[in-house]
């Protein structure tokens, strides 16, 4: 006979008799058989889920799917994909690469890249203590992940000498080099890959492609000073057409490297030491064709709005959205000032300030593009001579126009109103003084906390802005910055070519004070992308006084459609950054035939691309894009690109290609030519 071993039952609450039975002396038979159990039953309490678990379960489940999927991606043959995009979208038009292998394109010119301000990589070869472990990583055109680790440092690391435009001392910030330098720009933002990639499939490598990399913070005199950026230019160039059996390159700017290369064609050929002594035929001898992308020679109002407010029309409409967020003490000093830091100190935005006055940009009373409507329908014209004057003259819209002249305006009535009902104060006598609540933000500032009140409201008794007061005021609000650009860079006209001071580098930027090189068998090409709002003049409002702020903001309640003013910023066609008048004035007139900015005649080309906004998610951004930077895998314009790089001119591309009114607006403008 076995023995049962007795248990000892843990003591439970549930085990008492309710304290109502034990009053009354209840110890009735039911009660004693739930209240205590037998001896050898065992005692299972239930189990409790907590929040814990659940989010345990679920992170383990996304976790499961995420790998399943990844797993199914990578076991998938390769074609599936396109597979998939071609049953929804329809079958895939090839790549410009492979279009133009099949018809017998081959690589013929050396091909130089000349990269845009900002899409340039930059890395580190000295720095300070809290920038220890970054030698020679990228603090520009990588994935910013150091922005975010250490924004301080970062900005200090980023920024020049606000007296000389140099390097800072102990920081030494240089441009990468190679092909890598400007593939991509962040994360998932690629500018030439697409390009290079293409041309590669027609032929093309390395020793036939060279991107010409330079620090585009810097001025571009000073990357000759500082690098000798521009004689490894030359010499790289003279390289390539040695060993292509003497074919002359073909030369690919975009945006900010357009002008730089302008500046470089005087360069090469004016003598040492201000010039690089190439001799006057240099450009002759060597270049083929300038293939100009997105080109802002005349500059970009949307600089005006980067000095003034560290604004755009984007800026305005988050304030919209969300007041107060930007203001917020948290994130006020930490995006906005420290921007402002670094665009006072990179001479290389000053290049983009608007060029031409108000011959080139209107007056109170005029502008080019005077009649322009948002709604407007244009349709494509494809010709190759100048739109008849006469009938320019007589297109006059029905609309209400918007005065595009007054590039900044403090009040939507200012904008509007007629130039004879306002009351203008000149802001240049007004006392300057220093701001006793901006002392403590040094750190950040670096023109504003010595303004005061009263310059700051002076600015804004001004009323409105054109062109030539725009450069005027930039000297007010921000003296260090232009001290540098008065040495490095020039916004007039010049009225006689012949005048000595015009030898001088500061004018070799811009394209209305300096002339084309003696190369009458080269062509100049200008592609650009239209039918995208771009930014052309803005409606300004004094910003709530409070310590560290920006004491200017765009007046994102400013709206009206039937005159393109959408949050404080008034839009006119051109490529989301560079409206027409900037990018195409140049081809389209002043450079066209002999003129006095091109007395050679080099034959020059319009070449615009419409935009079209993908159908599909599918799409990305695109291949029929033509925004600034997304025009760059336009499949349009690189077809254009490689063929001129295999040997095709302007006339076998069938010449101009427009779709905008540049040969009407450029024909409003006054300029003797």
């Amino acid at each position: 006979m076995s023995l049962l071993r007795r248990r000892k039952q843990p003591f439970n609450e549930s085990f008492r008799k309710p304290e109502k039975e034990q009053e009354n002396g209840d110890f009735s038979y039911e009660s004693k058989r739930k209240k205590i159990p037998y001896e050898h039953e065992e005692e299972r309490p239930l189990s409790k889920w907590s929040c814990l678990d659940t989010w345990c379960w679920l992170i383990g489940c996304v976790c499961v799917t995420w790998w399943f999927l990844l797993f199914l991606y990578n076991a998938m043959p390769a074609l599936f994909p396109k597979y998939v995009t071609e049953v929804i979208t329809g079958p895939l038009l090839d790549p410009p690469g492979v279009k133009l292998r099949k018809l017998g394109l081959t690589a013929k010119h050396p091909v130089v890249f000349v990269p845009a301000a900002v899409t340039g990589g930059l890395e580190l070869w000295e720095g300070r203590k809290c920038a220890q472990g970054l030698f020679r990583k990228r603090l520009w055109g990588g994935t910013f992940g150091d922005v975010y680790k250490r924004p301080q440092c970062w900005v200090e690391h980023m920024s020049l000498d606000n007296e000389t435009g140099m390097d800072p001392c102990g920081i030494r910030v240089r441009p990468i080099s190679g092909l890598v330098t400007a593939d991509g720009f962040g994360s998932g933002c690629f500018v030439w890959t697409t390009l290079v990639s293409n041309l590669a499939r027609i032929g093309y490598e390395e020793k036939t492609m060279f991107m010409a990399a330079y620090d585009w913070r810097l001025s571009f005199q000073n990357t000759q000073v500082r690098d000798q950026t521009l004689s490894r230019i030359k010499n790289n160039i003279e390289l390539m057409v040695a060993t292509s059996g003497g074919q002359k390159v073909v030369i690919i700017p975009h945006s900010t490297g357009a002008l730089f290369f302008l500046h470089f064609m005087k360069w090469v050929e004016a003598p040492p030491p201000m010039g690089g002594g190439g001799g006057p035929y240099w450009c002759s001898k060597h270049i083929k064709a300038v293939v100009n992308i997105a080109a802002p020679f005349l500059g970009v109002p949307k600089a005006i709005s980067l000095f003034l407010s560290v604004e755009s029309k984007d800026i305005s409409l988050v304030r919209a959205i969300a007041p107060g967020f930007l203001e917020n003490d948290i994130f006020q000093p930490q995006i906005l000032q420290h921007v402002m830091r670094l665009s006072h100190s990179w001479d290389s935005t000053v290049s983009m300030i608007p060029r031409g006055g108000d011959t080139i940009w209107g007056s109170l009373d005029w502008s080019p593009e005077e009649g322009y409507s948002c709604d407007q329908k244009r349709e494509m014209k494809n010709s190759t001579e100048v739109t008849n004057p006469a009938s320019a003259k007589s297109a006059i819209s029905l609309t209400r126009s918007a005065n595009f002249g007054r590039i900044v305006s403090f009040g939507k009535d200012v904008a509007e109103a007629p130039s004879n009902d306002i009351d203008r104060i000149d802001f240049k006598g007004a006392v300057k003084g220093r701001r006793d609540e901006n002392r403590t933000c040094r750190d950040l500032w670096t023109e504003y906390h010595g303004m005061g009140f009263e310059g700051t409201k002076a600015v804004a008794d001004y009323k409105t802005y054109t062109a030539e007061s725009i450069v005027e005021l930039l000297h007010f609000v921000a003296p260090k910055m232009m001290a540098r650009s008065t040495a490095h860079f020039s916004y007039g006209i010049a009225d006689n070519m012949d005048d000595p001071k015009y030898k001088h580098y500061k004018y070799w930027s811009n394209p209305l004070e300096t002339t084309l090189p003696n190369a009458p068998e080269m062509e100049i090409f200008s592609f650009y992308g239209t039918g995208l709002p771009t930014e052309r003049a803005y409606v300004y409002k004094l910003a709530p006084t409070a310590e560290c702020h920006i004491p200017f903001q765009i007046d994102s309640s400013a709206n009206d459609e039937e005159t393109c003013l959408k949050g404080g910023a008034y839009s006119v066609d051109g490529d989301g950054t560079v409206p027409v008048l900037s990018a195409g004035f140049m081809c389209a007139k002043a450079w066209h035939g002999k003129t006095k900015f091109n007395p050679s005649g080099i034959r020059t080309y319009v070449r615009e691309y419409r935009h079209s906004p993908p159908t599909t998610l599918l799409e990305g951004r695109g291949t029929l894009s033509c925004a600034h930077v997304d025009i760059m895998r336009n499949f349009a314009l690189i077809e254009d690109v490689i063929r001129i790089a295999a040997g095709a001119s302007g006339e076998e591309l069938e010449g101009n290609l427009v779709h905008s009114n540049i040969f009407k607006w450029s024909e409003k403008i006054n300029l003797q030519l």
